[in-house]
């Protein structure tokens, strides 16, 4: 892989990964849909800060809409 290529595809929670897919899903329960929305929506703001690489994040936006249709 080249450089400046950027790997999405790489599992970097490793055996963490469900723990963290259950506690997304327990951070939901009892939410309406507009509240979880909202919770979606700051916990990507918060995530996105973290990650601070613009390419980056682009890249994440681009095969995350590729692959929600």
């Amino acid at each position: 892989m080249e450089k400046n290529q950027i790997n999405l595809s790489e599992d970097r929670l490793g055996p963490h990964g469900d723990e963290f897919y259950q506690e997304l899903l327990d951070a939901h329960e009892g939410l309406s849909l507009e509240q979880s929305v909202r919770l979606n929506a700051r916990l990507i703001l918060l995530l996105a800060n973290q990650v601070g690489d613009i390419s980056v994040l682009r890249a994440a936006l681009a095969t995350a809409r590729r692959t929600a249709t």
